[in-house]
């Protein structure tokens, strides 16, 4: 007889693990025979604790095996995936790109098409602006292609840039097109402060922007046209292209409510819902009427970014930007809203941080000093950093019964020049939108302001590359943000994990049976005698393996964050150092970014929290660190030989370098989503 072959992986797999029983049991034998005088006592603590793994092992395979096969749930036409693990694999890419259909990236000569971008992210070089009778002056590769990818062009203006564009539109001649033709930066200004601020269509649109509407069909098919071409439905599994778009809502104050859609397959509304039709609460309640619960098989959801610059009003309680939120209306944030951008071009909303106040000094990592898009008031500790979101939606749940802000996190890019994943801090060429553009002429100097940054990347857990997998994986929340290497980490919670897991050769197996992945709630503790009273956490880290030409940067250390609230709904959090070095033993210097000091390829460790109050709901996610390395910035300037003691160094576009504002080093990091503890009721 022929197993199937997820019969026969397993029952390998427990056949070696059963054989690494024996053969420790006899080293582990011979070793106590050998020291029998000296050290027996440690050398049987040794032997137990390696057995008591061996065992766990053969039977977490043995386990497995018997469990009966899940059926693969596709939602549109494809072959299965030759690459599936039940245990889930770590899927890198992007999910915020934008192309020529949108506005901001178009006004500063990007050209680039959504076949283009899904192209870049497969691997191929992509030509960038500035642009000489149609050659590209510019152009980026990526080192390794992605897995997955998605264009997020801005729905509110999708007809208005394709008229402008299109010498037989109706409308293309409009003085509001002549403007857009000519003087594409105060086009910029002029076509996004009417759809953000007065949600409306231009006047060549047409009574009721009926002319708009109907040319932002072509673009949207396209983008869907461009996904299905690129996404990988034979048994490879090689790409996956989603289909989705920007919601781009903004405050009076232009504080950021943007969010990207992401739709689960091929089945998606005829027009993207805009910002223009209505606010957070309207774009949830037109996905349920036209997608998710409209029976046609469409499914979407939501995930806010740029939290950071939204002035707090992208998780204000009491608002969802533009009408009164209620505990009703809870629920339909969380149904859509699983995830949440943590890392972008545009800063990051991990944690506030104030020198000399916050006492993590790692919330200072890419902390942008501006609270809104056009405002310069500095950023206040209510702005919606997700750790304070996270401890609002505790306090919420407590009052309503319903978390909103039950969050998992994911990176991406922000890119307006149509290269889903150019992160890399050694190739910088900006990335446009809010940003430095290089519409006319290759910038003298550093080529983005210096505030912001390459980006990030989102991470899914998933069993195999296919839309329906990844988007499972969102919705579940099994995944993580890179700040942009390509870190692997895991994280598990539960009650028994036990001390040697790390040594496990099916760790993630143990994590899954045991426990809870990241992303996940801790299960009701079933105490049994000898149990902890604490929950128990098992972290794995893989440091970026990198390639020839730009090897990975070793690890830190590891971190477990931890919010709570107590019972006078006071708010609380910890930083906890569970793995690597948390001193600053390795260094970069940076007059030529060449780094020293002690690293790790791999961190693991099984940690359990030393202050658990089971009365007090919380959460935890983990914290990944590199060593330090040089910033985009300081790179370019250790490039362009510029030293700050030596005027005559300092050439045009590179004082930067020398802004006190400048942060030559940086420290890499990945974020696991967070898992929460509820206490029993």
């Amino acid at each position: 007889m022929t197993l199937p072959g997820k019969y026969f992986n397993a029952c390998k797999q427990a056949e070696q693990a059963i054989r690494q029983w024996l053969v420790l049991l006899l080293l582990a034998l011979m070793s106590v025979a050998a020291n029998a005088q000296s050290d027996a006592a440690s050398n049987s603590r040794n032997l137990v604790d390696t057995l008591s793994t061996a065992v766990g092992d053969a039977a977490t395979v043995i386990t497995a095996l018997l469990e009966e096969p899940k059926p693969r749930n596709y939602t549109q036409p494809r072959e299965p995936c030759t690459d599936f693990d039940a245990s889930r694999q770590p899927y890198f890419g992007d999910l915020h790109v934008h192309t020529k259909y949108s506005l901001d990236a178009n006004t500063q000569s990007t050209l680039t098409t959504p076949d283009q971008a899904y192209r870049f992210a497969k691997g191929e070089r992509l030509g960038i602006q500035p642009w000489r009778d149609g050659e590209p002056l510019r152009s980026l590769q990526l080192d390794r292609p992605l897995d997955f990818a998605m264009i997020s062009d801005h729905a509110e203006l999708f007809g208005e840039t394709y008229i402008c564009n299109n010498p037989g539109a109706d409308g293309y001649k409009s003085w509001q097109c002549k403007i857009y033709r000519h003087l594409p930066r105060v086009a910029f200004y002029l076509f996004n402060a009417n759809a953000a601020l007065r949600q409306s269509h231009l006047g060549f649109c047409g009574d009721d922007g009926i002319k708009c509407k109907e040319a932002a069909s072509l673009p949207w098919q396209e983008m869907q046209r461009a996904a299905d071409d690129h996404n990988d439905a034979t048994a490879s599994c090689e790409f996956t292209a989603l289909i989705g778009y920007e919601w781009t809502g903004v405050t009076e104050g232009a504080g950021n409510l943007h969010r990207n859609v992401v739709f689960r397959n091929h089945i998606v509304p005829d027009l993207p819902i805009s910002w223009i039709e209505g606010s957070a609460l309207h774009l949830w309640q037109s996905l349920d009427e036209q997608c998710n619960e409209s029976g046609s098989g469409c499914e979407a959801l939501t995930i806010p970014h740029n939290s950071n610059i939204s002035s707090g009003a992208m998780f204000d309680l009491s608002s969802d930007g533009k009408q009164p939120m209620t505990p009703e209306q809870y629920s339909l944030r969380k149904k859509y809203e699983p995830i949440v951008e943590m890392f972008q071009h545009k800063g990051a909303s991990e944690c506030y941080y104030a020198p000399g106040i916050v006492k993590d000094e790692l919330c200072a990592f890419e902390f942008l000093n501006n609270n809104s898009f056009f405002g310069n008031a500095m950023p206040a500790p209510g702005d919606g950093y997700l750790r304070d979101v996270l401890k609002d939606g505790l306090l919420a749940e407590r009052d309503s019964g319903i978390n909103p802000f039950e969050y998992g996190f994911i990176g991406s890019s922000d890119t307006h020049l149509g290269a889903p994943g150019a992160v890399s801090e050694r190739i910088y060429h900006g990335h446009g939108g809010a940003g430095a553009p290089a519409s006319k002429k290759v910038p003298p100097g550093l080529p983005d302001l210096l505030k912001y940054n390459p980006g990030g990347l989102a991470v899914v857990w998933a069993e195999e590359n296919s839309r329906d997998a990844l988007f499972e994986g969102m919705q579940r929340r099994e995944t993580y943000a890179t700040s942009g290497p390509r870190i692997i980490t895991r994280f598990f919670g539960g009650w028994d994990y036990p001390q040697t897991m790390c040594d496990s050769r099916v760790f993630a197996q143990r994590g899954y049976q045991s426990g809870v992945p990241m992303g996940g709630i801790l299960p009701e503790h079933q105490a049994k005698e000898g149990d902890a009273i604490a929950p128990v956490f098992a972290v794995s880290a893989m440091q970026d393996a990198g390639t020839a030409n730009t090897p990975g940067t070793p690890l830190q250390k590891v971190q477990i964050i931890k919010g709570w609230i107590d019972e006078q709904g006071e708010k609380h959090e910890q930083v906890y150092d569970i793995a690597g070095d948390s001193t600053d033993a390795a260094s970069v210097d940076i007059n030529t970014c060449e780094t020293t000091g002690p690293g790790h390829a791999n961190l693991c460790t099984v940690w359990s929290d030393p202050d658990f109050d089971a009365s007090q709901p919380a959460y935890y996610y983990s914290r990944v660190v590199e060593n330090p390395t040089c910033r985009w910035s300081q790179r370019m300037c250790v490039d362009r030989k510029v030293d700050c003691s030596d005027k005559s160094t300092i050439t045009k576009g590179m004082e930067g370098c020398c802004a006190p504002e400048h942060r030559p080093v940086i420290r890499e990091r990945a974020w696991s989503s967070p898992i929460w503890y509820k206490p029993q009721t």
